[in-house]
């Protein structure tokens, strides 16, 4: 089977209901697809996310009951699961920093006010944006944010939801990514939103601090597992051009 195009993939790709039992996918190639997420954009590139690729029959079993045994879960070969880590920002910064640095330093010719700019991001404007205290700091952050708005262009998403808000929408694109690499392998997959978030969470033994961005389903499509065709509002109802 060839591999489809990107557009190809983008139009292949649906929401499937249903797996057909009698074929499998091939967990190396599953896997593949989830280094296709972690290249995904993501704010700050602090990569606040993991990934948790279900294949044992048993977890299997438990994440479908904490999907309501919903068809595309209950009929799932595989699962991949998208986690949100907006607690692990600490050890993102380390890692950026020590990207940067090898950087810089193979560099012929430093460039001092760009290393100066990026270091202070990472040592600086990301522990203010992320250093929180039972939500306290961030109550704080956005008035200053207010005030500081009222006079110039300003960074306003500096409460904890906010920054919860922030991981998500990061680790979506990645799920992204992940499903549109399985479809152009002609992989089908289902992203759900209904499942209980805490029996999940327990299920793969994630700490407090971890979220669940979806739970994607995997599979090839069986009989009636495209539940029709596909519909969306008029595209002149959701595109303005200023």
């Amino acid at each position: 089977m060839s591999e489809k195009t990107v557009s190809e993939a983008i139009s292949y790709r649906r929401s499937v209901r249903v797996y057909d039992p009698n074929k499998s996918i091939d967990t190396a190639l599953v896997k593949q697809c989830v280094q296709q997420a972690t290249i995904a954009p993501t704010s700050s590139n602090l990569q606040l996310w993991e990934f948790y690729h279900i294949t044992n029959p048993e977890t299997k079993a438990k994440i479908a009951k904490a999907c309501f045994n919903q068809s595309a879960a209950k009929t799932a070969i595989q699962f991949v699961i998208p986690v949100v880590r907006k607690d692990l920002w600490k050890s993102r910064v380390k890692a950026n920093l020590a990207f940067l640095t090898t950087q810089f330093e193979a560099q012929e010719k430093r460039d001092s006010k760009r290393e100066k700019m990026a270091t202070n991001y990472y040592t600086k404007t990301i522990p203010t944006l992320y250093s929180d205290y039972f939500g306290i700091l961030g109550f704080f952050k956005g008035i200053f944010a207010y005030i500081k708005g009222l006079s110039k262009p300003m960074y306003r998403q500096v409460s904890a939801s906010d920054l919860k808000v922030v991981g998500h929408k990061s680790t979506a694109l990645a799920a992204q990514n992940f499903m549109i690499s399985m479809a152009a392998h002609g992989y089908d997959t289902c992203p759900m939103e209904g499942f209980d978030s805490k029996r999940v969470k327990n299920i793969l033994g994630l700490p407090k601090g971890a979220m669940i961005n979806m739970i994607i389903s995997c599979g090839i499509r069986g009989k009636g597992g495209v539940y029709g065709p596909q519909f969306r509002v008029p595209f002149t109802d959701v595109y303005f051009e200023k």
